[in-house]
């Protein structure tokens, strides 16, 4: 089968959070299984600058084309791509393709090549990973795309592959305001996925534990972007109130406007590391070096690093707004409240029994295998695009 995705960014544009990770999961796996994939994306880096790299390459088995942005200051104002020639790369592509993956929903590349897709009679399937409601950012700029442009683009979509069924039904509700209701479209629930050869990797946790002078100590683990939405603050209270002094706190994450707040909650507390981001084998061991992944958040799809945490052998810590209730269905961790009463109370937990965070970690990564594997969710993916082929 011929798939194009089309996202706004790319990997290595890991800085954008775990929506470039997500896509590329699931670019790698369906070259994997012998698909032509071509991802049409841009040459954002992070929210700043613009990448170096080739305009037409092969990662991991997926061609990918990157069209540069044209204004990339808008990028960091109003996280808004400016893609040259983009559409008419589109118009040259898409009538070879069998379907169209469009990734995330109030985008300009959907606002171009949505069109031409629809003048090609190209199938179009949209994963909006966690993006449709307002609360997750730019709200009053969300609103007035919605306005002006979401009903057109609602039209065109042929199916909706939501991470859950909270997002499935969240899609259905914003479909019907759009009006985009009155011609067939289909719904599906795929999660993320992970790669699982990914996280054994015993010797970066060495080697990690030795450049941020973690020692022996037991260590909570925070990785994700430094913003409100993600509870940093409330899971620095809940560190400091589990009251376990030989415990450690690691932040992992790029600032996204947080970070001096943050250092001053914290005190100056020799316990709490702060990394900044990290990629590569620094993010793997992060993972490796931790004992318990924490993650107070509101208003995420499914977050990629609890999944990679999972991979990783780790339990778990989340708030409900992180949409993976399979964790305390499981006995990998909990699910609590975004309180730092509620995230105490379970970190104390784990952080003084040893046994207990072995046998929810292990439970955890079976988890990882069983449900969110990148190979079955690929499988789940070809027989989306089979209905729409």
């Amino acid at each position: 089968m011929r798939i194009l995705h089309l996202t706004p960014y790319y990997a290595p544009a890991y800085a954008f959070g775990g929506v470039v990770r997500s896509v590329e999961g699931m670019a790698t796996a369906l070259a994997q299984r012998g698909h032509d994939v071509t991802v049409l994306t841009t040459d954002a880096f992070d929210h700043q600058w613009r990448g170096a790299g080739a305009q037409d390459e092969f990662i991991d088995g997926a061609r990918v084309l990157r069209r540069p942005n044209a204004l990339p200051w808008l990028r960091g104002r109003l996280n808004l791509s400016t893609p040259r020639s983009m559409k008419k790369t589109a118009e040259a592509i898409l009538p070879t393709i069998d379907v169209l993956h469009v990734h995330e929903f109030r985008t300009v590349e959907n606002l171009l090549v949505t069109p031409a897709a629809l003048s090609a009679e190209a199938p179009i399937a949209l994963s909006p990973h966690g993006t449709l409601n307002l609360t997750t950012g730019r709200g009053s700029v969300k609103s007035a795309w919605d306005r002006l442009f979401s009903p057109g683009i609602a039209s065109r979509v042929g199916h909706i592959i939501a991470l859950t069924e909270a997002e499935r039904a969240e899609a259905e509700t914003l479909w019907r305001r759009f009006g985009a209701r009155q011609r067939p479209i289909g719904f599906s629930v795929i999660p993320n996925g992970v790669d699982l050869g990914d996280f054994d990797r015993p010797a970066l946790a060495r080697d990690f534990r030795a450049r941020y002078r973690l020692g022996e100590a037991p260590t909570v683990l925070f990785m994700g972007r430094l913003q409100a939405r993600k509870g940093v603050d409330v899971l620095i209270d809940a560190f400091n109130a589990a009251d376990q002094e030989d415990a450690r706190l690691l932040i992992v994450g790029p600032d996204e406007g947080l970070l001096p707040a943050l250092k001053a909650l914290a005190g100056g507390d020799r316990r709490i590391v702060f990394t900044g981001y990290l990629n590569g084998e620094a993010r793997l061991g992060a993972l490796a070096a931790s004992d318990i992944f924490a993650l107070p958040a509101t208003g995420e799809g499914q977050p990629m690093a609890a999944l990679e945490a999972m991979a990783a052998g780790l339990p778990l810590v989340m708030s409900p707004g992180c949409n993976i209730d399979e964790v305390a269905v499981h006995g990998a961790g909990y699910v609590v409240e975004a309180t730092a009463a509620a995230f105490a109370d379970k970190l104390k937990l784990l952080l003084s029994d040893q046994a207990l965070r072995r046998e929810m970690g292990e439970r955890a990564r079976r988890l990882a295998e069983e449900r969110f594997a990148w190979a079955g969710i690929a499988e789940r993916l070809e027989r989306v695009y089979a209905s729409l082929a």
